[in-house]
């Protein structure tokens, strides 16, 4: 994608907090770029602590970065006001994660979506018009338009969570783990439907997850995260090939398998979890103290982001001498057509 075409570019976004006064900081969010381009979607994946969520909660301006720029379709909105926030709601949309807490329980359906149309001053029955059209396209009759959430699943609450999100004719929609929340054959028809909602409405994704596999069916690329920092970014079939970082083979080797004999082989293999809460230094690779592989420069110096031959960037000290990792074996692939592993 080249820049002429991305919606969205992040240069060297950090978001530090502090928890209490004397205490240090917490860089939940470090030095990240990325770009979305129209009918992209660009994965972002990690471990609880990662860093995904903030990134897209800067996006949205419901937190301050603390350096680098955020720039959407030309515009620098790092610190737009909320002015600016509010006229920018029509082209910039979020879908969360949980069904049951993003809807409120006292407002109709019809009332939900219609509140993301406010901005645009429409006739009352051009506004039903479009909620009811929405509300279709998703899969849901017109008549949840007067109804409440509390008559709704959760799948059914998630499709109106999508259809509030994309009744305003968005470009980019921030998905923060829209399926974690969902039944695994509800996953599958949700992930259908945002993969045909974007072809429809060339629309970008930012899809904020934790499961490895269920972004790689939506995603083009993939950004691997850890403490706040990219560790591995590329093409989603080939990281998810031949990973590099061994914190993305991690990640992989963490799905899942049915055979109890070749999961109990995958957990011996895989790295030890350690403790990822304390505070991050902006000195070494942040995972060293749980990487077999780190030698004392990884302890003592940030890696850059380096182009590897396969296509994939990769923040790792070692990564030519330890190579691309050999095929992962599949942990539970999720079938988008059956909803089944």
């Amino acid at each position: 994608m080249n820049d002429e075409t991305n919606l969205l570019e992040v240069r060297d976004l950090s978001v530090h907090f502090r928890r209490g006064q004397g205490s240090p900081v917490l860089r939940a969010v470090d030095q990240v770029s990325f770009s979305v381009a129209e009918r992209e979607t660009l994965g972002v994946v990690g471990e609880s602590g990662s860093g995904k969520t903030t990134i897209g909660r800067a996006v949205l301006g419901l937190v301050s970065p603390t350096g680098g720029h955020i720039e959407f379709a030309g515009e620098d909105i790092t610190r737009a006001d909320h002015k600016r926030r509010r006229a920018l709601s029509r082209d910039l949309q979020v879908i969360f994660q949980d069904p049951y807490s993003s809807l409120n329980p006292t407002r109709t359906v019809a009332q939900t979506l219609g509140e993301s149309l406010r901005a645009e001053k429409l006739a009352a029955a051009e506004v039903r018009d479009r909620v009811v059209t929405m509300l279709e396209r998703v899969g849901l009759p017109a008549s949840a338009a007067d109804r409440h959430p509390s008559g709704f699943s959760g799948g059914q609450r998630q499709r109106i969570a999508i259809a509030r999100a994309l009744v305003a004719r968005p470009r980019l929609v921030i998905c923060d783990e829209p399926v974690s929340a969902l039944d695994l054959s509800v996953q599958a028809q949700v992930l259908n439907l945002l993969r045909e909602l974007q072809d429809e409405f060339a629309l970008g994704y930012l899809f904020v997850a934790h499961d490895l596999d269920v972004v790689r069916h939506l995603s083009h690329r993939i950004m691997v995260l850890y403490r706040g920092q990219i560790m591995e970014q590329g093409p989603a079939d080939t990281l998810y090939a031949t990973p590099t970082h061994p914190y993305t083979r991690t990640l992989l080797e963490a799905a899942p398998v049915p055979d109890p004999v070749r999961q109990a082989e995958r957990r011996l293999r895989r790295v030890r979890t350690g403790d990822n809460s304390g505070p991050t230094s902006a000195a070494g690779c942040p995972f060293a103290a749980r990487c077999p592989h780190a030698a004392p420069l990884c302890h003592a110096e940030r890696p850059p982001l380096e182009q590897t031959p396969a296509g994939t960037t990769v923040a790792c000290h070692r990564w030519r001498e330890l190579g691309a990792a050999p095929p992962v074996e599949p942990g539970r692939r999720l079938n988008v057509a059956t909803g089944l592993p």
